[in-house]
C-alpha cells in the first residue's frame, strides 16, 4: 500500500489555533476505551499510546488523560461494562472539556453480540452523562479500528463493519456529536497490527495524528449552511452526518455538513458516483469541509453542465462556502472537474482525480471502436455535443486532454490517483499524456501510482495519503 511522501504533522496550521478552557487553565481532554486506548501490547504506552501522543501534539494548552481500561464494553450488559470502573467516574469527577470515546470493539464479541440492540441507548446515555456536566464538553465517538483476528467468537471484524460501525454512526447523526473514523486508518495493514487487534507504534501514531487534526482545527460553530439553503430539503445521515438533497435548477443536489465549520468553510466539490468510496469525503468532514454535490449526469462536462454548476456554485459561495473549492472527480467525474476548472480557475482550490477520464474518445469512445453493444454512453456524448455521426465525433477536442493549457493558467495544484492496470480508462490514453503535458507547461501535478491495479477499486481504504496531500496543498496556498 502507498504510503503519504508528506510530513504528518505539518497540516491546517492556517486554520488552527489553541483553545484554552479558561485564563491559565488548560482544555481537559478525557480518552475513554479499551486495551487499544489503554496502549496495551505497547512498550511504554505511557508514552506511545494515541492519547500519550495527542497530548504531546496538542501541546501546553492541553491536558489529555487516559481512562482506558482493557476489554471493557460500551454495553451496560456486556461481560466487562466499561460503566463499572473506577475511570469512567474518574472521566466523569474530571468535568473534561473535550471527551473521545473508543468504545465498541470488544461489544463485537461472540459473548456481547446478544445485548447489540441495546448499543445505541447505552451510547446516547453516555453522551447524555457527559453532556450534563457542567463543562458542557465536546464529544467525539471514535469508530473502532479494524480486528484480524480469526477467531468468529472473539474481537470479529465482520460484526464491527456491519454492526458497530453503523450504530456508531447512528448514534453521532441522533446526538449531533462528532464522530472519527479510526477503523479506516488500518485497513489493508496487518502489520501494523501484530496480534490482530492492538496497533503497534505506528499504528498508535497515525490514530494521534488523525485526532490533532480534528481537534486542532479551529471551527466556526455558528455557520450553519444547511439553514442558509433555499427550498424544501430532504434531511437524511451520510455517514453520521447531517445530508441535505434538495432540487435546484431541476437537478438533484446534496449538501453535507460537518458537525462544525473549520474556519474560512472550506468544501470539496464531488463531481459523480455519490457515495462510492467515500473515505476521503469522510475524512475531510472531520476536519470540517463541506462535501456537496450537483447531478449533472449524464452531460459529459458540455456547456450545459457548465452553467449548471456556475449557478451552484454562486449558490454555496452566496450562502458562505468559500471562494474556491476542492474538486473531486473519480473516472468519468474527471471530464467534469475538469471542464468546469478550466473555465473558473479562480474557483478551484485543488483537484483531486482519481482514475480519470481526460479523453472522452478514450472512454466512452471505447465503446464505438470496440463495437460494444448498446454504447449508450457513447451515444449520450454525441447528443450532449451535438455530433450527429460517429466520424464527426472522433474529431472532438473538448476533453481536459486538450485544455491543458487553460487549466494550467488556473495554477491550481492536481492529484491523480491512477491505478496502473486500469484497462476501462487505460493510463496511457489519459493521465499519463495529461500528465506530460502538465509538467511541459509549467503545472502543478502530482500522481500517486497504484501498481497493478484496475480500475476499482477507488482511492484507498486509508485515504490519509489524499488527505495529506490536499490539507498540504491548503496550507501552502494560504502561505
Amino acid at each position: 500500500m502507498l504510503k503519504s511522501t508528506f510530513p504528518f504533522f505539518l497540516l491546517m496550521i492556517s486554520f488552527s489555533f489553541p483553545v484554552f478552557a479558561g485564563p491559565g487553565k488548560p482544555v481537559k481532554v478525557a480518552c475513554l476505551g479499551a486495551s487499544i486506548c489503554a496502549g496495551a501490547r505497547l512498550a511504554n504506552p505511557e508514552t506511545t499510546s494515541y492519547p500519550a501522543q495527542l497530548g504531546r501534539l496538542l501541546g501546553a494548552g492541553y491536558q489529555v488523560t487516559n481512562y482506558g481500561v482493557s476489554s471493557t464494553t460500551l454495553l451496560k450488559k456486556g461481560d466487562h461494562p466499561y460503566w463499572n470502573t473506577p475511570q469512567y467516574k474518574a472521566a466523569l469527577a474530571s468535568e473534561p472539556d473535550i471527551v473521545l470515546i473508543d468504545l465498541g470493539g470488544n461489544d463485537s464479541k461472540l459473548v456481547n453480540r446478544v445485548h447489540l440492540d441495546e448499543y445505541e441507548q447505552d451510547y446516547h446515555d453516555m453522551i447524555k452523562a457527559f453532556s450534563a456536566l457542567p463543562s458542557h464538553p465536546r464529544i467525539l465517538l471514535l469508530q473502532p479500528v479494524v480486528s484480524f483476528v480469526k477467531d468468529t467468537t472473539q474481537i470479529w471484524n465482520p460484526v464491527i463493519t456491519q454492526q458497530i460501525l453503523p450504530k456508531v454512526r447512528q448514534v453521532a447523526y441522533n446526538d449531533q456529536v462528532e464522530l472519527v473514523n479510526l477503523n479506516a486508518l488500518l485497513i489493508g495493514k496487518p502489520a501494523l497490527v501484530p496480534d490482530g487487534i492492538h496497533p503497534e507504534l505506528e499504528g498508535t501514531t497515525l490514530m494521534a495524528k488523525t485526532l490533532y487534526e480534528v481537534l486542532h482545527t479551529a471551527r466556526d460553530t455558528a455557520f450553519q449552511l444547511i439553514d442558509k439553503l433555499p427550498g424544501e430539503k430532504k434531511l437524511s445521515s451520510f455517514y453520521g452526518y447531517r445530508c441535505a438533497d434538495f432540487t435546484f435548477n431541476g437537478r438533484n443536489c446534496k449538501v453535507v455538513a460537518p458537525k462544525s465549520a473549520a474556519t474560512g468553510h472550506p468544501w470539496i466539490w464531488r463531481a459523480r458516483f455519490w457515495g462510492h468510496e467515500p473515505q476521503t469525503d469522510i475524512a475531510l468532514l472531520e476536519r470540517g469541509f463541506h462535501v456537496v454535490y450537483c447531478d449533472v449526469a449524464e452531460l459529459f462536462g458540455n456547456q450545459e453542465a457548465i452553467q449548471l454548476w456556475n449557478s451552484f456554485y454562486a449558490l454555496l459561495h452566496k450562502n458562505g462556502l468559500a471562494s474556491k473549492a476542492v474538486m473531486e472527480g473519480m473516472s468519468r467525474g474527471g471530464i467534469y472537474i475538469y471542464n468546469w476548472a478550466a473555465v473558473n480557475p479562480q474557483k478551484v482550490a485543488a483537484v483531486y482525480a482519481d482514475n480519470p477520464v481526460m479523453d472522452l474518445l478514450s472512454w466512452p469512445g471505447s465503446q464505438f471502436k470496440q463495437q460494444q453493444r448498446g454504447r449508450n454512453e457513447w451515444e449520450a456524448f454525441k447528443k450532449d455535443y451535438g455530433f450527429k455521426t460517429d466520424s464527426a465525433a472522433l474529431g472532438f477536442r473538448g476533453s481536459p486532454l486538450y485544455k491543458v493549457a487553460a487549466i494550467v493558467k488556473g495554477k491550481y495544484p492536481m492529484l491523480h490517483v491512477l491505478a496502473d492496470a486500469d484497462s476501462v480508462v487505460p493510463p496511457n490514453e489519459n493521465t499519463l499524456p495529461f500528465e506530460e503535458k502538465v509538467r511541459a507547461a509549467g503545472g502543478n501535478i502530482t500522481v500517486m501510482h497504484k501498481p497493478g491495479f484496475e480500475h476499482h477499486p477507488h482511492s484507498f481504504p486509508d485515504p490519509t495519503p489524499i488527505v495529506d496531500w490536499i490539507l498540504n496543498q491548503l496550507l501552502a496556498v494560504s502561505h
